[in-house]
């Protein structure tokens, strides 16, 4: 099954008519290099993730955040879940149940298993499967998850030096 891809997100805070195309509780994947992050669509431009560790030593909680910072600059599809127990508001809700909670671990409570709680009542990662069934991949995703979240942001590196990045 062909996962529809979103890519005004990518160059573009405007929305469009493909806007329209997500749907409340839709699971929402972003690529980022080496890993993917995921989150729950809850309507009017927002999206409920698992934050998880931003800049190495602030670890988020399960958020609300805008559809653009999700994306953050890389687009998004829609992950079909075939198998779902829990769809639309009732998907939305489980995931607005969790707000707030702050027990994210890599292997065991990312946000990939978030929302498939979300949807599917049990917390599961393909990611993760993947990573142990194939070492050299979870090394280059621990390399990648650490280069992504440790160098700091050109507008972090701008304010350390004095400058403001426009």
């Amino acid at each position: 099954m062909e996962t529809p891809s979103i890519d005004w997100l990518v160059v573009s805070r405007k929305s469009t008519s493909t806007e329209c195309t997500i749907a409340v509780g839709d699971h929402l994947v972003s690529e980022r290099d080496g890993y993917t992050h995921h989150g729950i669509y809850a309507g009017n431009g927002k999206v409920i993730h698992y934050g998880g560790f931003h800049r190495c030593a602030k670890r988020r909680p399960i958020e609300y955040i805008s559809l653009h910072g999700f994306a953050a600059g890389k687009g998004l599809k829609v992950q079909h879940e075939p198998d779902a127990i829990y769809t639309g508001l009732d998907a939305v809700q489980r995931a607005r149940s969790r707000l707030g909670e702050d027990r994210y671990q890599l292997l065991t409570n990312n946000c990939e298993h978030f929302c498939t709680w979300c949807l599917l009542g049990v917390g599961r990662s393909e990611q993760v499967r993947q990573c142990l069934r194939n070492p050299w991949t979870g090394i280059k995703t621990l390399f990648s998850l650490a280069k992504a979240e440790c160098i700091p942001s050109v507008t972090a590196r701008s304010r350390l030096a004095g400058t403001v990045a426009v």
